[in-house]
């Protein structure tokens, strides 16, 4: 937060300010190492186009998604209600996230507790921003003709239908797309959705990341593209029981469009 400047809400409040949009940085996005990488550039993003945003720093509470997936519905009921009341004492209007968890329960879960807000994932802004020509790819590491292929979240895709915002992100690098059997609404888990990151795999013939991670080296990428922590984690450790750390990246599709951007 000191090194980028980043502004609480509080501290915006202190003056008087509004942020334009807050960003919901999520547990994994602030305590990860890994995940703090794309916290990063999430935020270079928004400081390069001009975007007024903060954060709620250690007001922040996790949105609960774990509690209720593991079957914890009080527990995640306290945690929301805690975070609506936090929210809407800021009277926030948009959110954006990281994480596509933090994003499904924001967006769909929220409302039926008197949480509205409009929440959007960190990939159809930056689509947007692409869109609108804020972002043009110049300056920084090209991409052409890199062969990427893209991991859908759960959560992101067959959850709330995004598959073209991350995709058109890539695209605008003119790098080869290159898709996964099974991809889109036919996406394959990379075995961490539903609290399965906290937990041990039952008993199989083979971890659901290292399935994943088969179908991801058929496709020979150079880059394995990411948009959530969540299957940044399995797909990072797909890679190491490959001993492929050296011939394949995963990079989030944050860290990807920085990088392109010269942020």
């Amino acid at each position: 937060m000191n090194e980028l400047n980043i502004p609480t809400m509080a501290e915006l409040m202190a003056k008087g300010e509004t942020a334009d949009i807050l960003f919901w940085v999520g547990c994994a996005g602030s305590f990860d190492e890994r995940a703090q990488r794309i916290t990063r550039d999430i935020c270079k993003i928004l400081h390069h186009v001009g975007i007024k945003y903060a954060i709620l720093g250690t007001e922040e509470n996790c949105t609960g998604d774990p509690a209720k997936r593991a079957g914890n519905e009080f527990l995640f009921q306290m945690q929301a209600l805690m975070n609506i009341q936090i929210l809407d004492g800021y009277e926030v209007k948009k959110i954006i996230t990281a994480c596509p968890h933090c994003f499904n329960t924001l967006k769909n879960e929220y409302p039926d507790l008197g949480g509205h807000y409009e929440v959007i994932h960190h990939t159809q802004l930056i689509q947007q921003l692409i869109d609108e020509g804020k972002l043009k790819a110049e300056g920084g590491e090209s991409f052409k003709g890199r062969r990427i292929t893209y991991h859908d979240p759960c959560y992101l895709g067959r959850g709330n239908e995004v598959y073209e915002a991350p995709r058109k992100a890539l695209e605008s690098l003119d790098a080869q797309l290159v898709e996964m059997k099974r991809c889109r609404s036919n996406g394959l888990c990379c075995g961490a959705g539903g609290a399965q990151l906290f937990k041990e795999p039952e008993k199989g013939k083979k971890d659901i990341n290292t399935e994943r991670i088969e179908e991801a080296l058929e496709t020979q990428p150079e880059i394995i593209a990411a948009a959530c922590p969540f299957c940044m984690t399995m797909l990072r450790d797909g890679i190491k029981i490959k001993e492929k750390e050296q011939d394949v990246q995963v990079l989030d599709i944050a860290e990807i469009t920085a990088r392109a951007n010269g942020l």
